[in-house]
């Protein structure tokens, strides 16, 4: 009988031409399978069997399936997540947002939130679950991605204070809103993928030529959403500031930048501008 040990070693072989952490993947899958927490794996190596369905999980991620897709869960800030193909899979990238609502409103947080484009429901859920007096509404166009997101406010006993509507980004919405988080597709329609993103829904990436045209929408619709002293976090490319800081500026609003852990420009910050 094949033992734990070797059959991670044996798997993480087979896994690293097509991933980056061929052993890390190795770990949760065999944790899936085993319906344990990788923790658990880890400890308990010597007193564990390998489970018959363990190898159709790595032939699964061999095809180049995202570990979060095949076993329905993603962690995110402080909360886990349940994702499926619906939805793009919460990134360590978009935390930014929260760190800097977090900085903004400090321990006393936002009374009212809105998730523009809310997907899995990952940062509205993060903020509710970071200031347990807030409320807030997440809005998707995807119906599939908002049974996603009320799924997960649901087990994570949020519920009550998230609301969920299908809508075109803030159409047809009315403010205010002390704090704003928008993750809207800024991928360029011609730039070239690999890796998760080419199993993820096409809708939540792609923006257009440039992957302006959903900032374009949306910059307009933020004055009359934000609250005096509220504050828009929304998530860009790296290489996109300038041109998204220009299309907020426009709309009377201050800009700030914010970066991620990987040193890139991830996060613009925008607050109304105080009358004189």
């Amino acid at each position: 009988m094949t033992t734990i040990p070797e059959t991670l070693r044996a798997a993480t072989e087979r896994l690293a031409p097509v991933s980056a952490t061929p052993r890390l993947d190795a770990e949760l899958l065999l944790a899936h399978a085993l319906q344990i927490d990788r923790n658990d794996l880890l400890m308990r190596q010597r007193d564990l069997s390998v489970p018959p369905g363990f190898e159709s999980l790595i032939e699964r991620r061999l095809t180049g399936e995202p570990i979060a897709y095949i076993t329905g869960t993603r962690d995110f800030w402080t909360i886990s997540l349940h994702v499926t193909p619906d939805v793009l899979i919460p990134r360590p990238d978009s935390e930014t947002l929260i760190e800097a609502a977090l900085d903004h409103f400090g321990a006393k947080g936002p009374a009212h939130i809105l998730d523009l484009g809310t997907g899995s429901g990952a940062l509205l859920l993060a903020a509710l679950s970071q200031w347990p007096l807030a409320k807030g509404t997440g809005v998707d166009i995807s119906p599939a991605a908002l049974a996603v997101a009320q799924g997960n406010a649901d087990r994570l006993g949020l519920g009550e204070r998230a609301g969920f509507r299908l809508g075109d980004w803030a159409e047809g919405l009315d403010g205010p809103f002390d704090l704003i988080l928008i993750n809207p597709p800024y991928i360029a329609r011609d730039v070239p993928l690999s890796g998760d993103v080419l199993h993820e829904p096409g809708g939540a990436l792609f923006a257009g030529a440039e992957g302006l045209d959903d900032y374009r929408r949306i910059a307009p619709m933020l004055p009359r959403l934000l609250s005096p002293g509220g504050m828009a976090a929304m998530e860009i490319g790296y290489d996109q500031r300038l041109s998204v800081s220009a299309l907020l500026a426009d709309q009377g609003l201050s800009v700030a930048a914010r970066r991620d852990l990987a040193g890139h420009d991830r996060c613009l910050v925008a607050t109304p501008v105080p009358p004189i």
